[in-house]
């Protein structure tokens, strides 16, 4: 199911959200520009550099000495604290393709309004960082001894579909739904949302079966989706929303 719009009403202006899609979209195209000036592979230490890299954290953890076996991968025999942790900040910042960039800017330009709306601006940005934070936390959790780099605004963009989740339940999302033949149909966000956080979570139930006890391999990174979520369901409960003249509870 691929959501399209939602039907919720907003009451001020996301001016967080707007900032936070044209700072994502400008730095993948930053990304783009290295790739086709400097050639993929300055592209690709790019990524390495600014993406997630989970060994790096028990690597930095231990003292910053590189096993012998990943000395010629990260081409150096230390790592240091800083290269290990500033990665949680930046690999969201950072995008692995057109459709990985396109997809989740959709999306937080479907929800993240009302939810900037509901939290008010700084709030929200906290909350935008915060979840993206967790879901790094519970992805590098399940990938512990990972190489491989990650990167993309997926958690945080979970963390603001978890708060939608609570927060409207019953408004209407229009979805694209392919199933057999393509149809659009108008369903409640939690059905919506809460089928896709299922399909996340099977995604990497199944993805940590299959790689328990072998080296792990590049794809979705499904338990930072469902670690945004998870943080995006709790943190909305915990937060204020913010003072506000209109309120609009029959949405909820």
């Amino acid at each position: 199911m691929i959501p399209l719009k939602d039907d919720t009403p907003r009451f001020s202006t996301p001016y967080v959200t707007y900032f936070l899609l044209g700072f994502n979209i400008l730095i993948f195209l930053l990304q783009k520009w290295v790739e086709s000036t400097q050639g993929p592979a300055a592209s690709d230490q790019l990524t390495m550099v600014f993406g997630l890299v989970p060994v790096k954290i028990p690597i930095a953890l231990a003292g910053g000495q590189v096993p012998y076996r990943l000395v010629d991968f990260f081409a150096t025999r230390y790592i240091t604290p800083m290269a290990a942790f500033l990665p949680i900040l930046t690999s969201m910042f950072l995008h692995g393709g057109w459709w990985h960039i396109i997809s989740n800017m959709w999306v937080l330009w479907i929800f993240g309004d009302n939810v900037e709306d509901y939290l008010g601006h700084f709030v929200y940005l906290l909350f935008y960082v915060g979840a993206g934070i967790a879901g790094a936390v519970l992805h590098v959790m399940f990938n512990w001894a990972s190489p491989i780099p990650t990167v993309g605004a997926s958690g945080a963009i979970a963390g603001v579909m978890g708060a939608y989740f609570v927060l409207y339940p019953k408004a209407r999302v229009l979805t694209l739904v392919p199933f057999f033949f393509v149809f659009f149909v108008w369903l409640p966000a939690w059905i919506v949302l809460g089928y896709w956080f299922l399909a996340q979570f099977l995604g990497g139930a199944a993805t940590a079966i299959q790689t328990h006890g072998a080296a792990a391999k590049g794809g979705v990174a499904f338990w930072a989706h469902v670690g945004g979520f998870i943080t995006g369901l709790v943190m909305i409960k915990l937060l204020p929303q913010r003072p506000r003249l209109y309120r609009y509870s029959g949405w909820n």
